[in-house]
């Protein structure tokens, strides 16, 4: 089927990339300004008389792009999800953004519970996570604003070759569940509040099915940690497919119920959002920072960089930013109107 769309170590330590320190913002530029920046970033730069050579001295005086919207040596706290960390997308595109910006992203990697909770508790800028039934409660309850879809892969059930439940092959995820739990099979859970823990207990749902005894063992960690951990006892897990490809060198599990996007059943679909944190909730939140790192890892170029983000040949995510028929449902908690819609 084509490509389009229908989360190592524990996560109670926090991964960082970029700088670690808590910010000391400054915030002094309009929101709809760095907005606008991050929307013409890949434009020109020349002067107001399209010049390119730099200009002469004027207004401008020299000053870069980030200068001017008072952003220049900021850091922007982004909690995301550990398959962005662990696949190393986000250290393979961020050099873009932080140039253009002369700015840090400091990439706190948890699961997706954990990101949105940190987020919650004013600690973060931005958030990148993947559990839509998460994202809405968050901002139903004031946290969270301006989500965008941002890019998808999809969820695979992994476990030995030999494969004991019998398996391999089956078109059905629940079905697969099911056969696991009444062989007793060892399934290893993220057991985290993930965003792939969230997935799984959905699909256990769907199956009728309520996991316990011996055979489920509850990790309480990152998806990296869980696939070594079933690797060595040999046993099944639920699994982003991003994250599998990036350490399949290193363990012997392999796929064994696809998801759709190699043909398998459209419930293990796995799509990621992007949203600010409200500033009118968190006044520390640098929402401009935030803003103009939304525009731009949904702008064409970001989208690109991420379709040519490849592990071992493979291509790990899909990006959903930039359509031609936008779904205007992302920006706002699934299902939800506005009164005049109602009357």
């Amino acid at each position: 089927m084509s490509k389009q769309r229908p989360e190592s170590t524990d996560d109670n330590e926090p991964r960082f990339s970029g700088a670690t320190s808590r910010r000391a913002f400054i915030g002094t530029a309009a929101a709809a300004g760095i907005a606008t920046l991050a929307g013409c970033s890949q434009g020109e730069s020349g002067d107001e008389n399209g010049g390119d050579d730099g200009g002469s001295e004027g207004d401008s005086g020299g000053e870069t792009e980030s200068s001017q919207a008072g952003v220049s040596g900021e850091t922007l706290t982004l909690t995301t999800t550990t398959s962005t960390y662990d696949t190393g997308l986000l250290d393979e595109i961020h050099t873009d953004f932080q140039e253009m910006y002369d700015v840090t992203v400091d990439a706190v990697a948890l699961g997706t519970g954990a990101a949105l909770e940190s987020a919650r508790n004013g600690d973060a800028d931005v958030v990148m996570v993947h559990a839509r039934g998460l994202e809405d409660e968050f901002m139903q309850n004031g946290y969270g604003i301006n989500r965008r879809d941002l890019m998808f892969n999809d969820f695979v059930i992994v476990g030995p070759e030999d494969d004991p439940a019998g398996i391999e092959g089956m078109d059905s995820a629940t079905e697969a569940l099911t056969a696991i739990a009444e062989a007793e099979e060892t399934f290893v859970s993220r057991g985290d509040n993930s965003g792939t823990h969230t997935k799984e207990l959905n699909l256990w749902e769907a199956a009728g099915t309520e996991p316990g005894g011996d055979w489920y063992q509850e990790a309480g960690a990152g998806m990296g940690e869980v696939l070594n951990n079933a690797n060595q006892q040999g046993a099944y897990t639920l699994a982003d497919r991003g994250t599998f490809i990036s350490q399949r060198s290193e363990i012997d599990l392999t796929i064994l119920v696809q998801g759709p996007i190699e043909g398998g059943p459209e419930i293990l679909s796995n799509p990621y959002g992007i949203m600010a944190v409200n500033p009118g909730v968190h006044d520390n939140a640098n929402y401009d920072l935030a803003m103009a790192y939304i525009g731009w890892i949904t702008s064409p170029a970001a989208q690109d960089a991420i379709s040519e983000y490849q592990m071992n040949g493979e291509q790990l995510f899909f990006p959903e930013a930039v359509s031609e028929d936008p779904n205007f449902q992302q920006y706002v908690p699934e299902g939800w109107s506005s009164d005049s819609d109602s009357e």
